[in-house]
This record gives structure tokens, sequence and C-alpha cells, in this order.
């Protein structure tokens, strides 16, 4: 028998607010995160805006000293980490430490590190590299850092399939949770890519919006007059636990993860497939995961980029996954907050078990002129209230890795 798993606590930090009561809030007033860029001057730059975390200060979870041996991404994982841990009222005595892991998904990794070291090497020599450069710019230490800060000696490792690897992440504790292998998993992303040089990467592959005099109209999902995505940074984790685990200790439960798809569509290292295929088998995995047909389905939280071709065939691929999509609501919350790139899937997990706890589906912000290729109800008209009893949250990511969750209003 699979064991049952729930979600009982959820962390962030993101263009919206440092915490997940901020976020949330400015989420369903539909404002955006997204603004000149700050971290650096961009004036040489195509494309000039992004989706910043305003106002961090690492030193309000970890001291000083430990915080200048982390990348931002690290930092961004670690404060999203222990407000989950904090939120779920898990109390040292209440879970072996043997059988507590954690799971997080990482596109970059330490690109702001690897960026001034490598600065630093053609200045002034090799002999000037920090001894903390690896530790700080692989991917999997947000993973390491956290297990070490809750004493989570379970399985412990990083997923890194570029946009979809918070999602995996948020998969992967599911599955060992089930397989009862653990009892309590931390997942899901955490991404701090706003670098001149990963921005210079993404300039010249023409990816991004060029909205620079607006940006705050620049992340326009599945609006006809879309024209590239807008980079973001931060993190989004989820407490998973075996509900038999959550029940013995009275925990608030938000949420039950019940299915779980990832596919490759084995085509383009960036481009997705266009008839969406692989994207329609990996909803179709999760919902089938999850023991439901297609039109039992809610709300999708899409992945919804902004870019010409994702959105289209993501459109696709919802239609030919759920059928019966009339009463089917979608909304791409990057349209706020921009993308998160490897964080995407761990936020936007965080953001479709809140809309499934408080019955209520945020907006996709920007979307004012119809593209006849996009067809669905992008709820642009605000925030609506609605009873969620399924939801599912798409990533989809270069290299044509794709991953769903699919979540359900937890009864008992």
């Amino acid at each position: 028998m699979k064991r049952r798993v729930v979600v009982t606590g959820l962390g962030t930090v993101t263009p919206l607010g440092n915490d997940l009561e901020e976020t949330w809030s400015a989420l369903l007033q539909g404002r955006s995160g997204v603004s000149r860029i700050t971290l650096f001057d961009p004036s040489e730059f195509t494309a000039q805006i992004a989706g910043e975390v305003k106002g961090f200060n690492p030193e309000d979870f970890v001291d000083r000293r430990e915080a200048r041996r982390m990348d931002r991404f690290t930092q961004f994982a670690v404060a999203s980490s222990l407000m989950a841990f904090k939120d779920s009222a898990l109390q040292s005595d209440q879970v072996d430490p043997q059988r507590m892991g954690v799971i997080i998904g990482v596109g970059l990794g330490g690109i702001e590190t690897l960026h001034d070291q490598f600065k630093t090497y053609f200045d002034k020599g090799p002999g000037r590299i920090s001894p903390f450069f690896v530790p700080m710019m692989i991917p999997d230490m947000a993973a390491g850092q956290v297990s070490i800060l809750i004493n989570a000696q379970g399985p412990n490792y990083a997923t890194a399939s570029a946009c979809a690897s918070g999602s995996h992440a948020i998969g992967e504790a599911f599955r060992i949770i089930q397989r009862g292998k653990a009892d309590v998993m931390l997942c899901g992303g955490a991404e701090a890519g706003i670098s001149p040089l990963a921005l210079a990467g993404f300039c010249s592959a023409r990816s991004l919006s060029l909205r620079n005099a607006e940006p705050e109209k620049a992340s326009r999902p599945f609006d006809a007059g879309r024209d590239g995505f807008v980079m973001g940074e931060g993190a989004g984790i989820l407490v998973l636990e075996d509900y038999e685990h959550a029940r013995a200790r009275g925990a608030r439960i938000y949420a039950e993860v019940v299915g779980y798809g990832a596919t490759g569509d084995a085509y383009h290292i960036t481009a997705p497939d266009p008839d969406g295929l692989g994207a329609t088998r990996a909803i179709q995995l999760a919902i089938a995961d999850a023991g439901i047909q297609g039109n039992q389905v809610d709300y999708v939280n899409a992945h919804g980029t902004g870019t010409r071709l994702n959105d289209a065939t993501e459109t696709k691929a919802i239609k030919k996954a759920l059928g019966d999509v009339t009463k089917l609501a979608v909304s791409s919350t990057k349209s706020m907050t921009g993308h998160l790139l490897g964080a995407a899937g761990g936020v936007e997990g965080v953001f479709a078990v809140m809309a499934i706890y408080q019955a209520i589906i945020p907006p996709t912000i920007n979307y004012e002129e119809v593209d006849p290729e996009c067809d669905l109800d992008y709820v642009p008209e605000g925030a609506r209230q609605r009873k969620i009893e399924y939801a599912i949250s798409n990533s989809f990511g270069f290299g044509g890795h794709n991953a769903v969750i699919a979540f359900k209003r937890f009864a008992e």
C-alpha cells in the first residue's frame, strides 16, 4: 500500500515578498514584482528588467559568517526552508532525523559566485580564489545546508532539470514518502540567476522580454503581445509528511499530494515539442497517478512563461490531457513573479497548495489581447474565489524536461 502524503509547511522568498504571507497577499492583489535590475548596471543589455528579491537579509536566518559562505540561491533556500519548517510546527522529538530528508531543485546554481570568482581569477590569479568557491557554487549545496540546519539525515540531494527542477524535487520527495523511506521531506526549488553572465546568455538566445520601459507589463503569459519571459529569483519550499505521522502529532494540513508525472520531449535543447506531446503525457501520468479523470481537475498553475512557443504548446497539452476544459481555470503566476527558473516549480507548487487551502485562484495579469492559440480561461479579471478539489502544477524545462504535480483538497 502506498502511504498518503500531505503538505504541512510552506515557505517562500520571492520578488513579491520575503515570506509566504507577503507573497500570497501581493499575488492575490495582482501586483507585479518586476522592475529595472538593481543588482548590477543593466544598461549594456537588451533586457534590463527582472523579478528581483528586494530587502532580503540572510542574517535574519543564519549568522553573518555562515551567510557569507552561501551563494544567494542557498540563502533563499535556507530562509524558505526554515520558514516552512517553522510553519509545519514540527518539533525535534516528533521526527526521527534519519527519516527526514531534503531535496531542492536548482537550475543555474551559484552562477553569481561563479561570475565573481572567474573575474577574481583573471584579475588577481589562482591564489586569490576563495576556498569556499566550490561549495558556494555547486547546486546541491542548498539541500546540504538546509539538512545541516534542521538535522535532516535522510535522503538529501538536488534535482537539476532546468525550469522543471523544483517540481521534480517535489515529485521525488513525494515518492520517497509514498514508498515508506522517509516520514518528512523538505522539497522545492531555489534560484538566484540574475547575474550579468546569465542575463547575457538569455539575451543572446533572444528568450527575454524587451519591454524595458514597462517592467510591470513585461511578463504577459498567454497574451497575444507576449515577447519573452522575465527572469526572476527566489525559493519555494514545501514540507511533505506521511499522513499518519502528521495526524499523530496533530499537524495542520494544507493539502494532499496525490500524483506526479515526469517525461522527456526528446525533441530540442530549448524549444518544446510543438505538439506538446511530452507535456501532455506528464499531465496524463500525474492525473492517472492521482486516480482521477481529466475533467476532475479544477485549476492548473501553468508553466506559462510568456514565450511564443511555450504558451501555445502548453495550452495544447492541457486540452489534450484533460479533455473537457469548460470548467477549468488556468493561471500563470509568472505574470507577477517572473520566471524563477529552477525555483519556479517550488514556488508554484506552494501557490497551487495555497489556492486549494484558501479556495481562491490567483490571476494572470497583463492578459489583454487574446491569442487564438491560447484559448483557455486564464483568470485575467483578478483573483477568483472557488472551491478546488484537485489542482496541478506544470513545469517544463530546457532539454525537454517535463514535471507535473497533482494536489488534492485534504479530507480525512
